[in-house]
């Protein structure tokens, strides 16, 4: 089972599990975060092929039942509230699907013996490190945002309930995820979208902050090779590309994706945001066979010819 399926990863991840041969099911709540006709439009080539739950993860009993209606083997728990500066606006609903939602996941999987659990964490967890690149072995005593703060609690909770019932966990720290069907409120796409229409981008701060930008297929390729991973009940890893860009060097680069200039809205760094995010990859590599291929040269274009294509069917 996939929890949020029907999102940017998620779909992803169902499509390539459908294409290796396995039965699966979605679980997604189909929230208002962002228009749920783009969740509808991700698996619509493949919703005939999985059975679709529309369940919400802080509904203990709702996913209680489907727990015991249908026995999953292995959960790829995606679904989440995502984003640092919607977080800071909502923490509690933040808390309630990120934290208690994963609970209530937990404690279904372990009344009904399910074997292994793929978490989806983030980058964010790293706060403002000063080890760059970040490593899985970092001892980490504070996040900036109360969306980091859910997931670093989530590893923590997977941790336990592995230590306690022998549940095979993997929590894999994403390190922003970009590529066809990502989210609309994400930079990449928000930028590509404001630009094309002409309309001002904003940028918070001075533009020299660093993020390591991940191609949706490489993410995809490590979190395959979790489902099969073999070492520790519980570990963790880092997908990210391992290469940075400055939020400056990003827009001039979906300008030329894009062959149109940005008008750019210079704002205040937001609190919450990080300086800076860098994968060290090597752990994943050795142990994952992880090989992130796509760079963003390479990605970002792609990124922006899906983008027009679907410009096209609206």
């Amino acid at each position: 089972m996939v929890t949020g399926g029907a999102g940017f990863i998620g779909s992803h991840l169902v499509e390539q599990l459908l294409a290796a041969g396995h039965i699966v099911a979605i679980l997604d709540d189909f929230n208002d975060f962002y228009d749920p006709r783009i969740k509808q439009a991700n698996i619509a080539g493949f919703a005939k092929d999985v059975a679709l739950h529309r369940v919400d993860l802080r509904d203990d009993a709702s996913v209680r039942n489907l727990f015991h209606r249908e026995k999953f083997e292995v959960i790829a728990h995606l679904a989440a509230r995502a984003g640092v500066r919607p977080s800071i606006q909502h923490p509690q609903l933040y808390y309630d699907t990120n934290v208690t939602g994963t609970l209530h996941l937990l404690e279904a999987a372990r009344v009904t013996g399910v074997k292994r659990l793929i978490f989806a964490s983030s980058s964010s967890v790293y706060g403002a490190s000063k080890i760059v690149p970040f490593s899985e072995d970092q001892h980490l005593t504070q996040t900036l945002s109360p969306y980091a703060a859910t997931k670093i609690a989530g590893e923590f909770l997977c941790s336990t309930y592995s230590h306690l019932y022998q549940l095979r966990v993997v929590a894999l720290r994403y390190f922003t995820v970009y590529g066809p069907r990502q989210r609309p409120d994400l930079a990449i796409h928000q930028f590509t979208r404001h630009i094309h229409a002409g309309q001002p981008i904003e940028q918070f701060g001075d533009g020299t902050t660093r993020r390591d930008y991940t191609y949706i297929d490489d993410v995809i390729q490590g979190t395959l090779a979790a489902l099969q991973y073999q070492g520790p009940l519980f570990d963790i890893f880092n997908l990210g590309e391992s290469e940075t860009i400055q939020l400056k060097d990003l827009i001039v680069a979906i300008e030329n994706a894009l062959g149109k200039k940005a008008k750019i809205n210079q704002l205040p760094e937001q609190p919450g945001d990080v300086p800076l995010t860098c994968a060290d990859i090597s752990k994943a590599r050795k142990l994952l066979g992880y090989k992130p291929t796509t760079r963003l040269n390479e990605g970002l274009p792609r990124f922006v010819d899906w983008f027009l294509e679907a410009q096209k069917r609206r």
